[in-house]
């Protein structure tokens, strides 16, 4: 691994989190270093902190929406290349999450989103009926909802529409609680339209 790499992508995912447009330099922390350029050490950094790989899309969206709406609303995300992952975490005291390997991730049939339901004891039918709509999107069971094909459209949508993980997770936040809103109180709502009706 090239030196300092994995000190670069915390950073610059940290930054990016907080809206900072941040990039990672050649070299990493060493070239800034050797260049005599002022750091801030990373224990100085705050948490609360998790990190998932680069380029998210449903369960690595959902998740952070999960944590944000019912466990820590002030909790930070960064995305990293995939090879970065267990590197950030260990330096920046960040959480893995949906990664090969680590304890918040698939298990089985259950998708990473069904586990930190089920771990935070978050169990509600709103949530239930989420986890199996969020499931059947990330593993492509499109038969288990309806729903599903949906998800997974948007979820790429959003994926083509933002080049920067941070924007997209923010656009992300808003879809999912509009999820949220349907399955908790919309679910027995149907939309029909005729000639001459309004809507």
């Amino acid at each position: 691994m090239p030196t300092g790499q994995k000190l670069s992508h915390g950073v610059r995912a940290r930054l990016r989190a907080r809206g900072v447009n941040a990039n990672v330099l050649a070299g990493g922390n060493h070239g800034w270093r050797d260049a005599q350029l002022p750091r801030v050490p990373a224990v100085n950094i705050p948490g609360p902190l998790w990190v998932t790989r680069h380029r998210p899309k449903i369960d690595r969206i959902a998740c952070p929406w999960l944590i944000r709406r019912f466990v820590d609303p002030k909790a930070e995300f960064m995305f990293v290349p995939p090879t970065e992952v267990a590197a950030v975490a260990d330096k920046f005291g960040a959480i893995p999450f949906d990664i090969g390997d680590t304890h918040w991730t698939h298990h089985g049939d259950a998708c990473t989103f069904d586990m930190m339901v089920a771990e935070f004891g978050l169990r509600h039918s709103a949530l239930d009926t989420m986890a199996t709509i969020i499931r059947a999107a990330d593993t492509d069971r499109h038969d288990l909802a309806p729903q599903a094909a949906g998800l997974l459209a948007l979820s790429i949508g959003l994926s083509r529409m933002y080049k920067d993980d941070t924007a997209q997770l923010e656009a992300g936040i808003g879809l999912y609680d509009a999820l949220y809103r349907w399955a908790r109180d919309g679910q027995d709502e149907g939309h029909g339209w005729s000639a001459g009706q309004a809507s």
